[in-house]
Protein backbone atom coordinates (compact mmCIF):
# COMPACT_ATOMS: atom_id res chain seq x y z
CA UNK A 1 0.00 0.00 0.00
CA UNK A 2 1.79 3.16 -1.15
CA UNK A 3 0.11 5.16 1.48
CA UNK A 4 2.80 5.24 3.97
CA UNK A 5 3.35 3.87 7.34
CA UNK A 6 1.24 5.17 9.98
CA UNK A 7 -1.98 5.05 10.95
CA UNK A 8 -3.10 7.79 13.33
CA UNK A 9 -5.22 5.04 16.15
CA UNK A 10 -2.77 2.10 16.68
CA UNK A 11 0.26 0.33 14.57
CA UNK A 12 1.78 -3.05 15.57
CA UNK A 13 4.22 -5.41 13.37
CA UNK A 14 3.23 -8.89 13.36
CA UNK A 15 5.29 -12.05 13.06
CA UNK A 16 3.14 -14.82 12.71
CA UNK A 17 -0.72 -16.11 12.02
CA UNK A 18 -3.40 -17.43 13.95
CA UNK A 19 -5.45 -20.27 12.82
CA UNK A 20 -8.63 -20.39 12.83
CA UNK A 21 -11.82 -19.55 10.30
CA UNK A 22 -13.69 -16.64 8.99
CA UNK A 23 -16.92 -16.35 11.24
CA UNK A 24 -19.75 -13.77 11.49
CA UNK A 25 -20.36 -11.80 14.43
CA UNK A 26 -21.49 -12.59 17.77
CA UNK A 27 -23.68 -10.03 20.10
CA UNK A 28 -20.30 -8.41 21.31
CA UNK A 29 -19.40 -7.46 18.09
CA UNK A 30 -23.03 -6.62 16.35
CA UNK A 31 -21.57 -5.48 13.16
CA UNK A 32 -18.83 -8.06 11.97
CA UNK A 33 -15.50 -7.79 11.20
CA UNK A 34 -13.43 -6.57 8.08
CA UNK A 35 -10.10 -6.23 6.57
CA UNK A 36 -9.38 -3.61 4.39
CA UNK A 37 -6.48 -1.84 2.19
CA UNK A 38 -4.31 -5.31 2.30
CA UNK A 39 -1.04 -4.95 0.83
CA UNK A 40 2.00 -7.48 0.43
CA UNK A 41 3.11 -6.11 4.46
CA UNK A 42 -0.05 -4.86 5.82
CA UNK A 43 -3.96 -4.84 6.32
CA UNK A 44 -6.46 -2.83 8.31
CA UNK A 45 -8.66 -4.54 10.85
CA UNK A 46 -12.12 -2.70 11.85
CA UNK A 47 -14.97 -4.03 13.86
CA UNK A 48 -17.83 -2.80 15.60
CA UNK A 49 -18.28 -3.01 19.27
CA UNK A 50 -21.77 -3.42 20.95
CA UNK A 51 -21.58 0.15 23.11
CA UNK A 52 -18.56 1.75 24.78
CA UNK A 53 -15.31 -0.05 25.82
CA UNK A 54 -12.83 -1.87 24.24
CA UNK A 55 -12.00 -3.78 20.94
CA UNK A 56 -9.07 -6.60 21.17
CA UNK A 57 -7.62 -7.38 17.99
CA UNK A 58 -5.39 -10.38 18.12
CA UNK A 59 -3.52 -11.72 14.82
CA UNK A 60 -1.31 -14.09 16.08
CA UNK A 61 0.44 -13.48 19.24
CA UNK A 62 -0.03 -9.56 18.72
CA UNK A 63 -3.08 -7.96 19.74
CA UNK A 64 -3.68 -4.62 20.36
CA UNK A 65 -7.17 -3.02 22.66
CA UNK A 66 -8.91 0.33 20.50
CA UNK A 67 -11.09 2.08 23.01
CA UNK A 68 -14.46 2.68 21.34
CA UNK A 69 -17.04 4.89 22.47
CA UNK A 70 -20.16 7.41 20.75
CA UNK A 71 -17.79 9.24 18.65
CA UNK A 72 -17.38 6.14 16.07
CA UNK A 73 -20.19 5.05 16.83
CA UNK A 74 -18.61 2.44 18.94
CA UNK A 75 -16.55 1.49 15.46
CA UNK A 76 -12.66 0.93 16.06
CA UNK A 77 -9.66 0.22 13.33
CA UNK A 78 -6.29 -0.85 13.50
CA UNK A 79 -3.12 -0.90 11.21
CA UNK A 80 -1.14 -4.23 11.15
CA UNK A 81 2.60 -3.83 9.47
CA UNK A 82 5.38 -6.54 9.28
CA UNK A 83 3.20 -8.98 7.68
CA UNK A 84 4.11 -11.37 4.41
CA UNK A 85 3.23 -11.47 1.12
CA UNK A 86 0.51 -13.80 -0.21
CA UNK A 87 -0.05 -15.42 3.35
CA UNK A 88 -3.24 -16.87 4.43
CA UNK A 89 -3.69 -14.62 7.94
CA UNK A 90 -6.97 -15.51 10.26
CA UNK A 91 -7.63 -12.57 13.14
CA UNK A 92 -9.79 -12.59 16.41
CA UNK A 93 -11.40 -9.97 17.82
CA UNK A 94 -13.42 -9.32 21.17
CA UNK A 95 -15.34 -6.36 22.85
CA UNK A 96 -15.25 -5.64 26.38
CA UNK A 97 -18.00 -3.13 27.69
CA UNK A 98 -16.71 -0.06 29.54
CA UNK A 99 -18.39 -1.35 32.82
CA UNK A 100 -16.72 -4.72 32.49
CA UNK A 101 -12.78 -5.98 33.29
CA UNK A 102 -13.40 -9.21 30.98
CA UNK A 103 -13.76 -9.28 27.08
CA UNK A 104 -16.69 -11.51 25.54
CA UNK A 105 -15.86 -14.01 22.75
CA UNK A 106 -14.50 -13.55 19.49
CA UNK A 107 -14.97 -13.17 16.36
CA UNK A 108 -13.17 -14.25 13.87
CA UNK A 109 -11.70 -12.90 10.62
CA UNK A 110 -9.47 -13.87 7.28
CA UNK A 111 -7.46 -12.54 4.82
CA UNK A 112 -5.01 -13.29 2.51
CA UNK A 113 -2.27 -10.64 1.48
CA UNK A 114 -1.35 -9.94 -1.71
CA UNK A 115 1.97 -11.08 -3.18
CA UNK A 116 5.21 -9.77 -3.93
CA UNK A 117 5.19 -7.32 -6.72
CA UNK A 118 7.51 -9.47 -8.54
CA UNK A 119 5.44 -12.88 -7.99
CA UNK A 120 3.12 -13.46 -11.17
CA UNK A 121 0.51 -14.98 -9.11
CA UNK A 122 -3.14 -15.54 -10.65
CA UNK A 123 -5.97 -13.22 -9.42
CA UNK A 124 -9.75 -13.06 -8.96
CA UNK A 125 -12.03 -10.15 -7.64
CA UNK A 126 -15.53 -8.91 -8.12
CA UNK A 127 -16.35 -5.11 -7.60
CA UNK A 128 -19.97 -3.64 -7.52
CA UNK A 129 -21.93 -0.82 -6.68
CA UNK A 130 -24.89 0.84 -5.79
CA UNK A 131 -26.43 -0.67 -2.61
CA UNK A 132 -29.82 0.31 -1.15
CA UNK A 133 -31.23 3.05 -2.95
CA UNK A 134 -34.37 4.00 -4.19
CA UNK A 135 -36.37 2.17 -1.61
CA UNK A 136 -34.73 -1.20 -3.47
CA UNK A 137 -32.78 -2.26 -0.16
CA UNK A 138 -32.71 -5.35 1.87
CA UNK A 139 -35.39 -8.29 1.06
CA UNK A 140 -36.72 -9.73 3.87
CA UNK A 141 -35.76 -13.46 2.28
CA UNK A 142 -33.06 -12.96 0.26
CA UNK A 143 -31.04 -9.77 1.90
CA UNK A 144 -29.11 -8.57 -0.93
CA UNK A 145 -29.31 -11.54 -3.59
CA UNK A 146 -26.18 -9.62 -5.79
CA UNK A 147 -23.42 -10.49 -2.34
CA UNK A 148 -24.88 -14.01 -1.99
CA UNK A 149 -23.60 -14.92 -5.05
CA UNK A 150 -20.15 -13.00 -5.03
CA UNK A 151 -19.95 -14.82 -1.80
CA UNK A 152 -19.74 -17.81 -3.17
CA UNK A 153 -16.99 -16.98 -5.61
CA UNK A 154 -13.48 -17.73 -5.17
CA UNK A 155 -12.29 -14.38 -4.82
CA UNK A 156 -8.65 -12.86 -3.39
CA UNK A 157 -10.77 -9.52 -2.63
CA UNK A 158 -13.92 -7.41 -3.02
CA UNK A 159 -14.26 -3.89 -4.23
CA UNK A 160 -17.65 -1.89 -2.83
CA UNK A 161 -17.43 1.11 -5.66
CA UNK A 162 -19.13 3.30 -4.55
CA UNK A 163 -22.77 4.20 -3.71
CA UNK A 164 -23.07 1.26 -0.88
CA UNK A 165 -24.85 3.14 0.99
CA UNK A 166 -27.96 6.27 -0.05
CA UNK A 167 -27.64 8.39 3.20
CA UNK A 168 -30.25 10.48 1.07
CA UNK A 169 -33.02 7.28 0.91
CA UNK A 170 -34.70 5.73 3.05
CA UNK A 171 -35.47 1.72 3.00
CA UNK A 172 -39.08 1.07 3.61
CA UNK A 173 -40.94 -1.88 4.29
CA UNK A 174 -42.43 -2.69 0.97
CA UNK A 175 -39.98 -2.15 -1.70
CA UNK A 176 -40.30 -0.17 -4.83
CA UNK A 177 -40.67 -3.20 -6.63
CA UNK A 178 -43.56 -4.72 -3.85
CA UNK A 179 -41.25 -7.02 -2.41
CA UNK A 180 -41.18 -7.49 1.91
CA UNK A 181 -37.90 -5.95 3.24
CA UNK A 182 -36.24 -5.14 6.24
CA UNK A 183 -37.29 -1.45 7.12
CA UNK A 184 -34.69 0.97 8.16
CA UNK A 185 -34.78 3.04 11.39
CA UNK A 186 -33.63 6.17 9.25
CA UNK A 187 -34.53 9.06 7.28
CA UNK A 188 -32.57 10.67 4.37
CA UNK A 189 -29.21 11.71 6.47
CA UNK A 190 -29.05 15.35 7.86
CA UNK A 191 -27.47 14.31 10.84
CA UNK A 192 -24.00 11.97 11.92
CA UNK A 193 -27.03 9.49 13.67
CA UNK A 194 -28.93 8.94 10.26
CA UNK A 195 -25.75 8.32 8.61
CA UNK A 196 -24.19 5.99 10.63
CA UNK A 197 -27.79 4.13 10.47
CA UNK A 198 -27.62 3.97 6.98
CA UNK A 199 -24.15 2.13 7.42
CA UNK A 200 -25.51 -0.14 9.90
CA UNK A 201 -28.35 -1.28 8.24
CA UNK A 202 -26.03 -2.46 5.04
CA UNK A 203 -23.85 -4.17 7.86
CA UNK A 204 -26.57 -5.83 9.46
CA UNK A 205 -27.04 -8.33 6.48
CA UNK A 206 -25.29 -11.62 7.33
CA UNK A 207 -24.09 -12.21 3.92
CA UNK A 208 -22.11 -8.72 3.72
CA UNK A 209 -20.94 -9.43 7.28
CA UNK A 210 -19.98 -12.88 6.12
CA UNK A 211 -18.16 -11.56 2.97
CA UNK A 212 -16.12 -8.93 4.91
CA UNK A 213 -14.87 -11.15 7.40
CA UNK A 214 -13.40 -13.44 4.74
CA UNK A 215 -12.10 -10.94 2.07
CA UNK A 216 -10.05 -8.24 1.74
CA UNK A 217 -12.35 -4.95 1.17
CA UNK A 218 -11.47 -1.86 -0.29
CA UNK A 219 -13.73 0.85 -0.04
CA UNK A 220 -14.71 3.58 -2.13
CA UNK A 221 -16.85 6.32 -2.10
CA UNK A 222 -19.76 7.99 -4.41
CA UNK A 223 -21.97 10.87 -3.91
CA UNK A 224 -24.53 9.21 -2.47
CA UNK A 225 -22.63 8.61 0.63
CA UNK A 226 -23.47 12.04 1.56
CA UNK A 227 -26.18 13.25 -1.07
CA UNK A 228 -26.91 12.99 -4.96
CA UNK A 229 -24.20 15.17 -6.73
CA UNK A 230 -22.38 16.46 -4.12
CA UNK A 231 -18.88 17.72 -4.05
CA UNK A 232 -17.51 20.17 -1.79
CA UNK A 233 -18.70 23.37 -3.40
CA UNK A 234 -22.31 21.68 -3.78
CA UNK A 235 -23.12 19.46 -0.15
CA UNK A 236 -25.94 21.12 1.09
CA UNK A 237 -29.25 21.13 0.72
CA UNK A 238 -32.65 23.38 1.43
CA UNK A 239 -34.93 21.48 1.58
CA UNK A 240 -36.65 18.99 5.18
CA UNK A 241 -34.74 17.10 7.05
CA UNK A 242 -31.18 19.57 6.42
CA UNK A 243 -30.48 22.45 7.72
CA UNK A 244 -30.10 25.28 5.08
CA UNK A 245 -26.10 26.20 4.25
CA UNK A 246 -24.92 22.97 6.98
CA UNK A 247 -22.13 21.00 4.60
CA UNK A 248 -22.75 17.15 4.85
CA UNK A 249 -19.86 16.01 3.18
CA UNK A 250 -17.63 16.70 6.69
CA UNK A 251 -20.54 14.04 7.80
CA UNK A 252 -20.86 11.47 4.89
CA UNK A 253 -17.08 11.65 4.96
CA UNK A 254 -16.79 10.80 8.68
CA UNK A 255 -19.29 7.96 8.82
CA UNK A 256 -17.48 6.60 6.03
CA UNK A 257 -14.14 6.26 7.23
CA UNK A 258 -16.05 4.90 10.96
CA UNK A 259 -17.86 2.02 9.21
CA UNK A 260 -14.95 1.39 6.71
CA UNK A 261 -11.65 -0.99 6.96
CA UNK A 262 -9.42 2.26 5.41
CA UNK A 263 -6.04 3.31 6.61
CA UNK A 264 -6.37 7.04 8.29
CA UNK A 265 -2.98 8.08 8.04
CA UNK A 266 -1.36 11.30 10.59
CA UNK A 267 -0.48 13.51 7.39
CA UNK A 268 -3.64 12.65 5.68
CA UNK A 269 -6.38 11.43 7.67
CA UNK A 270 -8.85 11.92 5.28
CA UNK A 271 -7.35 11.05 1.94
CA UNK A 272 -8.79 8.56 0.08
CA UNK A 273 -7.20 7.93 -2.95
CA UNK A 274 -4.79 5.05 -2.72
CA UNK A 275 -3.01 2.51 -4.93
CA UNK A 276 -2.49 -1.37 -4.17
CA UNK A 277 -0.12 -3.72 -6.03
CA UNK A 278 -1.05 -7.09 -6.30
CA UNK A 279 1.62 -9.71 -7.32
CA UNK A 280 3.53 -8.93 -10.98
CA UNK A 281 0.36 -8.50 -12.80
CA UNK A 282 -2.10 -5.97 -11.22
CA UNK A 283 -1.91 -2.38 -9.61
CA UNK A 284 -5.31 -0.71 -8.84
CA UNK A 285 -5.55 2.74 -8.47
CA UNK A 286 -8.57 3.65 -6.39
CA UNK A 287 -9.81 7.51 -7.06
CA UNK A 288 -11.78 10.30 -5.34
CA UNK A 289 -14.03 11.68 -7.61
CA UNK A 290 -15.49 13.41 -4.99
CA UNK A 291 -13.63 15.59 -2.27
CA UNK A 292 -11.80 17.97 -4.76
CA UNK A 293 -14.07 18.55 -7.58
CA UNK A 294 -14.83 21.89 -9.43
CA UNK A 295 -18.38 22.36 -9.35
CA UNK A 296 -20.65 20.73 -11.54
CA UNK A 297 -22.31 23.70 -12.91
CA UNK A 298 -18.95 25.17 -13.97
CA UNK A 299 -18.12 24.80 -17.55
CA UNK A 300 -15.27 23.08 -18.62
CA UNK A 301 -12.97 24.36 -21.90
CA UNK A 302 -9.29 23.64 -23.09
CA UNK A 303 -8.65 27.20 -21.76
CA UNK A 304 -10.02 26.78 -18.89
CA UNK A 305 -10.64 23.33 -17.76
CA UNK A 306 -12.27 21.87 -14.44
CA UNK A 307 -10.81 19.28 -11.89
CA UNK A 308 -12.48 16.30 -10.74
CA UNK A 309 -9.32 15.27 -9.13
CA UNK A 310 -8.25 18.43 -7.74
CA UNK A 311 -4.44 19.35 -8.52
CA UNK A 312 -2.66 16.96 -5.72
CA UNK A 313 -4.97 13.86 -6.93
CA UNK A 314 -3.99 14.33 -10.64
CA UNK A 315 -0.64 14.30 -9.52
CA UNK A 316 -0.56 11.42 -7.62
CA UNK A 317 -2.31 9.28 -10.29
CA UNK A 318 0.11 10.81 -12.93
CA UNK A 319 3.20 9.50 -11.08
CA UNK A 320 1.86 6.55 -9.66
CA UNK A 321 0.96 5.13 -12.92
CA UNK A 322 4.11 5.97 -14.90
CA UNK A 323 6.40 4.55 -12.16
CA UNK A 324 4.31 1.20 -11.86
CA UNK A 325 5.91 -2.01 -14.30
CA UNK A 326 2.64 -4.22 -13.22
CA UNK A 327 1.01 -5.80 -16.30
CA UNK A 328 -2.14 -4.25 -15.76
CA UNK A 329 -3.15 -0.99 -14.80
CA UNK A 330 -6.53 -0.93 -12.96
CA UNK A 331 -8.46 2.73 -12.72
CA UNK A 332 -11.24 2.43 -9.90
CA UNK A 333 -13.73 5.64 -10.60
CA UNK A 334 -17.16 6.19 -9.44
CA UNK A 335 -18.41 7.93 -12.41
CA UNK A 336 -18.01 6.51 -15.64
CA UNK A 337 -15.69 7.90 -18.50
CA UNK A 338 -18.30 8.52 -21.31
CA UNK A 339 -22.20 7.92 -20.19
CA UNK A 340 -23.08 11.01 -19.54
CA UNK A 341 -24.87 11.45 -15.79
CA UNK A 342 -26.03 14.78 -13.63
CA UNK A 343 -28.86 17.63 -14.14
CA UNK A 344 -27.15 19.49 -16.74
CA UNK A 345 -30.04 22.02 -16.91
CA UNK A 346 -29.03 24.10 -14.07
CA UNK A 347 -26.80 22.05 -11.89
CA UNK A 348 -24.22 20.26 -14.79
CA UNK A 349 -22.59 17.25 -15.01
CA UNK A 350 -21.81 14.81 -13.05
CA UNK A 351 -19.26 12.47 -14.21
CA UNK A 352 -15.91 12.89 -16.51
CA UNK A 353 -18.44 12.96 -20.25
CA UNK A 354 -19.63 16.16 -21.69
CA UNK A 355 -22.11 14.42 -24.09
CA UNK A 356 -24.56 17.38 -24.99
CA UNK A 357 -23.02 19.78 -22.52
CA UNK A 358 -19.45 21.61 -21.45
CA UNK A 359 -19.88 20.90 -18.18
CA UNK A 360 -18.24 17.81 -17.40
CA UNK A 361 -14.65 16.76 -16.41
CA UNK A 362 -13.61 15.74 -19.96
CA UNK A 363 -10.32 18.14 -20.25
CA UNK A 364 -8.56 16.40 -17.02
CA UNK A 365 -9.70 13.03 -18.29
CA UNK A 366 -8.04 14.10 -22.24
CA UNK A 367 -5.00 15.24 -19.90
CA UNK A 368 -4.97 12.04 -18.27
CA UNK A 369 -5.39 9.85 -21.67
CA UNK A 370 -2.87 12.30 -23.20
CA UNK A 371 -0.28 11.32 -20.06
CA UNK A 372 -1.27 7.62 -20.67
CA UNK A 373 -0.19 7.77 -24.15
CA UNK A 374 3.04 10.08 -23.97
CA UNK A 375 4.23 7.77 -21.67
CA UNK A 376 3.74 4.45 -23.73
CA UNK A 377 0.98 3.43 -20.11
CA UNK A 378 -0.97 0.55 -22.07
CA UNK A 379 -2.65 -2.48 -20.50
CA UNK A 380 -5.66 0.09 -18.53
CA UNK A 381 -8.67 -0.70 -17.47
CA UNK A 382 -11.39 1.35 -16.05
CA UNK A 383 -13.67 0.03 -13.97
CA UNK A 384 -16.84 2.22 -12.77
CA UNK A 385 -20.42 1.93 -11.48
CA UNK A 386 -23.26 4.54 -10.49
CA UNK A 387 -25.52 4.56 -13.58
CA UNK A 388 -27.72 1.35 -12.51
CA UNK A 389 -26.83 -0.62 -15.79
CA UNK A 390 -24.11 -2.31 -16.93
CA UNK A 391 -22.00 -1.62 -20.29
CA UNK A 392 -18.44 -2.29 -21.72
CA UNK A 393 -16.33 0.58 -23.61
CA UNK A 394 -13.14 0.46 -25.96
CA UNK A 395 -11.79 3.93 -26.34
CA UNK A 396 -9.23 4.14 -29.13
CA UNK A 397 -8.37 8.32 -28.57
CA UNK A 398 -6.13 8.28 -31.38
CA UNK A 399 -6.90 7.80 -35.06
CA UNK A 400 -2.88 7.68 -35.92
CA UNK A 401 -2.18 5.19 -32.76
CA UNK A 402 -4.76 2.78 -33.05
CA UNK A 403 -2.58 -0.04 -30.86
CA UNK A 404 -3.34 2.45 -28.05
CA UNK A 405 -6.18 1.52 -26.33
CA UNK A 406 -8.10 1.53 -23.07
CA UNK A 407 -11.63 -0.14 -22.13
CA UNK A 408 -13.85 0.04 -19.42
CA UNK A 409 -16.37 -2.10 -17.70
CA UNK A 410 -19.45 -0.28 -16.10
CA UNK A 411 -21.51 -2.58 -13.60
CA UNK A 412 -24.21 -1.96 -11.06
CA UNK A 413 -26.76 -1.87 -9.10
CA UNK A 414 -25.66 -4.09 -7.04
CA UNK A 415 -29.39 -3.87 -5.07
CA UNK A 416 -30.67 -0.02 -6.43
CA UNK A 417 -32.85 1.43 -8.60
CA UNK A 418 -32.82 0.75 -12.49
CA UNK A 419 -31.65 3.67 -14.61
CA UNK A 420 -31.16 2.33 -18.00
CA UNK A 421 -29.35 5.16 -20.63
CA UNK A 422 -28.32 4.27 -23.94
CA UNK A 423 -26.37 7.77 -24.68
CA UNK A 424 -23.02 7.94 -24.68
CA UNK A 425 -19.93 10.42 -25.38
CA UNK A 426 -18.61 9.50 -28.63
CA UNK A 427 -15.08 11.11 -27.83
CA UNK A 428 -12.32 9.59 -27.29
CA UNK A 429 -12.92 7.10 -30.22
CA UNK A 430 -15.03 5.87 -27.74
CA UNK A 431 -17.23 1.91 -28.43
CA UNK A 432 -19.72 0.98 -26.57
CA UNK A 433 -19.59 -3.36 -26.93
CA UNK A 434 -22.10 -4.43 -24.34
CA UNK A 435 -24.72 -2.95 -22.80
CA UNK A 436 -27.19 -4.66 -19.98
CA UNK A 437 -30.44 -2.94 -18.27
CA UNK A 438 -33.87 -2.92 -19.71
CA UNK A 439 -35.65 -1.08 -22.35
CA UNK A 440 -37.95 0.59 -20.11
CA UNK A 441 -37.55 0.56 -16.43
CA UNK A 442 -41.10 1.58 -15.94
CA UNK A 443 -42.05 -2.09 -17.33
CA UNK A 444 -40.61 -3.72 -14.53
CA UNK A 445 -42.96 -4.23 -11.63
CA UNK A 446 -42.13 -7.16 -9.52
CA UNK A 447 -38.40 -7.92 -7.49
CA UNK A 448 -38.43 -11.11 -9.27
CA UNK A 449 -38.32 -9.28 -12.83
CA UNK A 450 -35.82 -6.36 -11.16
CA UNK A 451 -33.77 -9.14 -9.87
CA UNK A 452 -32.88 -9.93 -13.43
CA UNK A 453 -31.18 -6.99 -13.51
CA UNK A 454 -29.08 -6.28 -10.92
CA UNK A 455 -25.59 -7.00 -11.60
CA UNK A 456 -22.09 -6.74 -10.33
CA UNK A 457 -18.49 -7.64 -12.29
CA UNK A 458 -15.53 -9.71 -11.66
CA UNK A 459 -12.23 -9.35 -13.08
CA UNK A 460 -9.85 -12.80 -13.18
CA UNK A 461 -6.11 -12.68 -14.34
CA UNK A 462 -4.10 -15.93 -14.88
CA UNK A 463 -0.48 -16.23 -14.65
CA UNK A 464 0.58 -15.18 -18.46
CA UNK A 465 -1.08 -11.91 -18.17
CA UNK A 466 -4.26 -12.67 -19.31
CA UNK A 467 -7.05 -10.74 -18.63
CA UNK A 468 -10.65 -11.74 -18.51
CA UNK A 469 -13.67 -9.16 -17.27
CA UNK A 470 -17.05 -10.23 -16.57
CA UNK A 471 -20.07 -8.81 -15.78
CA UNK A 472 -22.59 -11.41 -13.95
CA UNK A 473 -26.11 -11.34 -12.64
CA UNK A 474 -27.48 -11.18 -9.22
CA UNK A 475 -27.59 -14.90 -9.34
CA UNK A 476 -23.71 -15.32 -10.49
CA UNK A 477 -24.86 -15.57 -14.07
CA UNK A 478 -21.87 -14.44 -16.46
CA UNK A 479 -23.55 -12.09 -18.84
CA UNK A 480 -20.49 -10.97 -20.58
CA UNK A 481 -16.91 -11.10 -20.92
CA UNK A 482 -14.25 -9.52 -22.01
CA UNK A 483 -11.03 -10.76 -22.83
CA UNK A 484 -7.52 -9.00 -22.85
CA UNK A 485 -4.30 -9.99 -23.91
CA UNK A 486 -1.24 -8.52 -22.02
Amino acid sequence: MARGSHIRRFIVCIPALLAGAAAVADGGIPLGVAAGDVSADSAVLWAHGAGSGALRFQLGKQWREVPVDESSNYSGKTLFHGLRPNRLYHYRVSFRAAATADFGPASQGEFRTAPDAQQPSPLRFAWGGDLAGQNVCRDQAEGFPALRAIDAMPLDFFVGLGDMIYADNTCEAVGLFGNAQVKGDFGPAADMADFWAHWRYARQDPVYRRLQAKLPYYAVWDDHEVVNDFGPLQDTRQQEPYTPGKHLMPLGLKAFLDYNPIAELPHTPQRLYRNIRWGKQVELFFLDTRQYRDANAAQDSPQQPKSLLGREQLAWLKASLKASDAVWKIIVTSVPLSIPTGFPEGNGRDGWAHYDQSTGFSNELSDIIGFMHQNAIGNSLWLTTDVHFAAAFRYTPYADDPDFKIHEIVSGPLNAGLFPNDKFDPAFGAERLFFYGPKDSGAVKTWDEAKLWLNYGSVAVDERGRLTANLHRADGRIVYSLVLPP
